[in-house]
């Protein structure tokens, strides 16, 4: 994300969207919260940033998927050696090395499983459309289209896109359990909050988020983070946790929606 807009991560006004005012918020994303980006722009952003989509492969079959854990040098190896060990008679380390080998391929195979379900599930929280403003003009796009700096309007029923700082919110309702765990409705408004009072996300009032639910009012807010800042930023902490991008992905994921 090279784009000035998208300049989330390293910009520190822009990661506390919720402690700013929210027209400054919009003028930070060179967005006009009446008539929206203009067309050029919100093309030219889709192209910079990528769709606001998770990339769906193709689901492996569970054979496939367990016969897969096979294919690595390491298990390889442990085969030879279960052979050779058979073959000169010795069946107790054989057995040994058959169960780490079984087991081995049984941890992954649930690993990965668990991947493809928390993928699939996350791909589900994605509204289909949305409706923004763009040069002046509302219209219905797929939400894979929607960009930073997009302003979507909000109405019950609706699924959030992606996450936002609300601009307006009169008597605006949503549903984030699937955020928070909590089935009760938040009360949304637009007033900037404290450091202290936004500590918490769930404490963020006059944030939507991603895959929650309008349930009652309508809103209008800036979007100001799609799927490709989320991909950034989990790149980003698992190269300094250590582990792999997809599977904090799928464990926070999983957190979230119970899965």
């Amino acid at each position: 994300m090279t784009q000035t807009h998208g300049d989330v991560v390293a910009n520190s006004a822009m990661t506390a969207a919720w402690a700013a005012d929210a027209r400054d918020v919009a003028a930070h994303f060179g967005a006009d919260p009446v008539a929206g980006l203009s067309t050029a722009e919100a093309a030219q952003r889709l192209a910079a940033d990528g769709p606001n989509e998770l990339v769906a492969v193709a689901t492996k079959p569970a054979w496939r998927l367990f016969v897969d854990q096979f294919a690595n040098t390491m298990i390889i190896v442990l085969l030879l050696a279960l052979v050779v060990t058979a073959i000169v008679g010795d069946l107790k380390d054989a057995l040994v090395i058959g169960a780490v080998v079984i087991l081995n391929a049984l941890v992954g195979f649930i690993q990965e499983h668990r991947a493809e379900r928390a993928m699939a599930a996350l791909r589900r929280m994605t509204s289909p459309q949305a409706r923004v403003r763009r040069a002046g003009a509302t219209l219905l796009v797929p939400a894979s289209d929607v960009v930073v700096g997009d302003i979507v309007d909000l109405d019950a029923g609706d699924l959030v896109v992606a996450d936002g700082r609300l601009l307006e919110a009169p008597n605006l309702r949503v549903n984030e359990a699937s955020l928070t765990g909590e089935s009760v409705p938040v009360d949304k408004t637009i007033e900037a909050m404290g450091d202290a009072d936004g500590a918490l996300v769930a404490d963020r009032r006059n944030m939507a988020f991603r895959g929650t639910a309008v349930t009652y009012g309508r809103g209008l807010m800036v979007v100001t983070a799609t799927v490709p800042f989320y991909a950034l930023l989990f790149g980003w902490i698992a190269q300094h946790l250590g582990i792999e991008p997809l599977m904090l992905m799928v464990a926070l994921v999983e957190i979230a929606l119970g899965v």
